[in-house]
C-alpha cells in the first residue's frame, strides 16, 4: 500500500456542501477586536478564513474539515460554529 501524503488523504475526502446555510458564522468586530481575526487566518488547517480586500474575515465554509480548531482559539463571541445539517459536511475517507 502506497503511503499518501496528508494532502493526497484529503483529497480523497467527499464534500457534501450545504448552500442554503453556513455553519460558521464570525463576528467581525469582536474577531478584530481581540485578535481572534489573525488567529483564524493562520491556524486552520483547511485555510477556511481569508482577509477580505476590506479587511473582513471571510469564510469558506464548504472547505471545512470540521476539526475544531477556530473553536478552541477563537475569544468569547468570535465565532459561532455549530456540525452542518445532517448528510451534510465532510465525510472522511481515508484515516
Amino acid at each position: 500500500m502506497k503511503n499518501l501524503s496528508v494532502t493526497e488523504r484529503l483529497a480523497l475526502n467527499r464534500y457534501v456542501t450545504d448552500d442554503a446555510e453556513s455553519h460558521i458564522t464570525v463576528n467581525q468586530d469582536i474577531a478584530r477586536a481581540t485578535g481572534t481575526d489573525e488567529l483564524l487566518i493562520a491556524c486552520c488547517a483547511a485555510h477556511v478564513y481569508s482577509r477580505q480586500p476590506d479587511g473582513t474575515i471571510g469564510v469558506e465554509f464548504a472547505a471545512c474539515l470540521e476539526c475544531g480548531t477556530c473553536l478552541a482559539i477563537a475569544a468569547p463571541g468570535a465565532l459561532t460554529w455549530h456540525y452542518p445539517r445532517g448528510g451534510m459536511g465532510i465525510a472522511y475517507r481515508e484515516g
